[in-house]
């Protein structure tokens, strides 16, 4: 993942949370290690992993969502908050994972990651609209790789 790439994918994470309360974090990884693989680590698993170290799980409405992409596996895995499972059903979380694990399949991984982005970034907006309460940026825009 290039730094434009990363830039590009950091404005539309920032752009998109100008219009919800909910808090959008994205975590490449390129590979687990080969003793997480022996392990028997699961892409999932390790996801629930990074979304405890990266604190997403720590936001005022807990409305955090992490989009986790296992690169060498093109392992796509979306993690929420409590107040994010409440309010946007399973198989829409799904549906934007399978559309970014398709991109990275194509090579297309910038413009999925955006993608998915925008997505998660529209159903944030129906459940944690703008009300006038302060919006603080609680978590990093910028992408972050492992």
């Amino acid at each position: 993942m290039d730094d434009a790439a990363l830039d590009a994918i950091e404005a539309t994470v920032r752009a998109g949370e100008r219009g919800h309360r909910g808090e959008v974090r994205v975590v490449f990884e390129a590979a687990l290690s080969l003793q997480a693989v022996l392990a028997g680590l699961t892409p999932r698993e390790r996801a629930l992993e990074v979304f405890g170290l990266s604190r997403v799980w720590d936001t005022e409405d807990d409305s955090g969502v992490l989009l986790y992409v296992l690169l060498a596996d093109h392992a796509v895995e979306i993690v929420a908050d409590r107040g994010a499972v409440r309010a946007i059903t399973p198989d829409r979380w799904q549906a934007v994972a399978a559309d970014l694990a398709r991109a990275l399949a194509t090579g297309e991984a910038r413009a999925g990651t955006c993608a998915a982005v925008t997505s998660l970034n529209g159903m944030l907006r129906q459940a944690f609209p703008v009300d006038g309460r302060a919006n603080p940026d609680e978590l990093p825009d910028r992408p972050s790789l492992l």
